[in-house]
C-alpha cells in the first residue's frame, strides 16, 4: 500500500470511528480512490476518496448528499468533508446490469433491466419530500465546488446546440431557436425527482436485495422524463448502449412510470408523458451531438477496452433515426426534425455504419 492509500485509510478510520484492515484497491477512476476494507464494527465496507481536482470535488458533495438521504444506493456509514471521502456498506461483487445485458442469459438480463428501472422509479418517487434536505447537505459538503448537475445541466447544454453544430460544420435549420426553447421548457416541469445522475448499466449491481444503484457522483433533482429517457434511448450517455429489441425498453419505461403515479398522478395522462419523453430524448440527443465532430474524423468504439461496445457512428445514426421517427409522428420540433434528416442524409449516408445490434443477451428475447 502506498502513502496515498495509507492516508486515505487513516482518514476513513477517523471518520468511521473504527479500525480498517485488509484494504484492497477496487480501481475507481481518475476522480477517486476506491478501497474495499474490513471494519471491526461494520464488516466489509467500501471507502471512496475523491481526487484534488474540480470534477472530483464537485462529485463529492453530490454523492455524499445523495447517499445520506438513505433512499437508494449503498448505506452511507461516514463522511469526511475535509479529506474528502465517504465510507459505505459493501454491496458485494455481483454482476452489473452491463454484465448481464452483454452476457448470454436473456431472462436474467430482462429481469435486471426491469429491476434497474423500478429502482430508479422508486428513488424518484420517494425523493420529492427530501429536496430541501438534499440541498442543505450539498451546501454542507460542497467546499465551494459546484456539483455536476449544477455545472453541466443537460437543459443548459441544449442552449449550446448552435455552437455544437458550428464546431461540427453543420448549418442550423431555420426555426431551430424556437425548438431549443421548447426543449428547454422541460425545466419548468412540475414532475421532478432525484437521480444518481450517471444511471448507466455498469452503475447498477445485482445483489441479494435486487438491483442496487451505484455511483451518485452526478446526483441531483431533474424532470423525471430525463431519467426515464434512459429506458427508451436506451442509456442516453453510456458506452453500453445497444438496442433493446421488441418491447423490452417500453416495459422498463412503464415500470419506471408506474412507480411515479402515486406521487404524480398527472403522469397517468399519456399525452403529458409522451410529450415529456420526446423533449427529454431530444435534450439528451443534443448532448450526444458533442461527439459528432470526433465521429466525423474517425469511427471508434464507445469504450476503450470493454467488448462488445457500439461504434460511435452506428450509435449516432441510431439515435437520429429513432428520434426522427418520434418527432415526425408527433409533428413536434419541426426544425430539430429537419436537422436530424440532414444529419442522416449528409453524415450517416456517407458513413454507412452497420445497424446498431441488440444487446447480446437480448438477441433472441421474445417480443412480448
Amino acid at each position: 500500500m502506498d502513502d496515498s492509500a495509507r492516508a486515505v485509510l487513516a482518514a476513513a478510520e477517523a471518520a468511521l470511528g473504527s479500525g480498517l484492515s485488509a484494504a484492497r484497491d477496487l480501481g475507481g477512476s481518475a476522480r477517486s480512490t476506491v478501497l474495499r476494507c474490513r471494519s471491526q464494527v461494520h464488516g466489509s465496507v467500501v471507502v471512496k476518496a475523491y481526487a484534488d481536482d474540480p470534477a472530483a470535488l464537485g462529485a463529492f458533495p453530490a454523492e455524499a448528499a445523495g447517499l445520506s438521504l438513505g433512499l437508494a444506493g449503498p448505506r452511507l456509514l461516514a463522511v469526511d468533508p475535509g479529506h474528502p471521502l465517504i465510507v459505505m456498506r459493501d454491496l458485494g461483487g455481483g454482476p452489473t446490469l452491463a454484465d448481464l445485458l452483454l452476457g448470454a442469459d436473456s431472462e436474467a438480463a430482462q429481469e435486471a433491466l426491469l429491476g434497474w428501472s423500478r429502482a430508479l422509479g422508486d428513488l424518484a418517487a420517494r425523493s420529492p419530500a427530501y429536496a430541501v434536505e438534499f440541498g442543505s447537505r450539498v451546501e454542507e459538503y460542497r467546499r465551494g465546488h459546484t456539483t455536476w448537475m449544477e455545472g453541466t445541466s443537460i437543459l443548459g447544454v441544449v442552449g449550446r446546440l448552435p455552437e455544437l453544430l458550428e464546431r461540427a460544420g453543420v448549418a442550423p435549420p431555420p426555426g431551430l431557436d424556437a425548438d431549443i426553447a421548447e426543449i428547454q421548457a422541460l425545466a419548468d416541469s412540475p414532475y421532478t425527482g432525484l437521480t444518481p445522475g450517471d444511471t448507466c448499466p455498469d452503475n447498477t449491481m445485482l445483489t441479494a436485495d435486487g438491483m442496487q444503484l451505484l455511483d451518485f457522483e452526478g446526483a441531483g433533482y431533474q424532470p423525471v422524463f430525463l431519467t426515464a429517457a434512459y429506458c427508451r434511448m436506451p442509456f442516453a450517455t453510456c458506452w453500453c448502449a445497444f438496442r433493446l429489441p421488441g418491447n423490452i425498453g417500453r416495459r422498463a419505461e412503464a415500470a419506471f412510470r408506474r412507480r411515479l403515479l402515486p406521487v404524480y398522478p398527472g403522469l397517468s395522462d399519456d399525452a403529458v408523458w409522451a410529450h415529456g419523453m420526446r423533449m427529454a430524448i431530444a435534450a439528451w440527443s443534443v448532448m450526444t451531438l458533442g461527439a459528432l465532430r470526433y465521429a466525423a474524423e474517425e469511427d471508434y468504439p464507445l469504450h476503450s477496452t470493454r467488448r462488445p461496445a457500439p461504434m460511435s457512428r452506428q450509435l449516432l445514426a441510431y439515435r437520429w433515426e429513432s428520434l426522427l421517427r418520434e418527432l415526425e409522428s408527433a409533428r413536434e420540433l419541426p426544425a430539430f426534425a429537419e436537422l436530424l434528416r440532414g444529419l442522416l442524409a449528409d453524415r450517416a449516408a456517407v458513413w454507412r455504419p452497420d445497424p446498431l445490434p441488440a444487446f447480446p443477451a437480448l438477441v433472441s428475447a421474445p417480443a412480448g
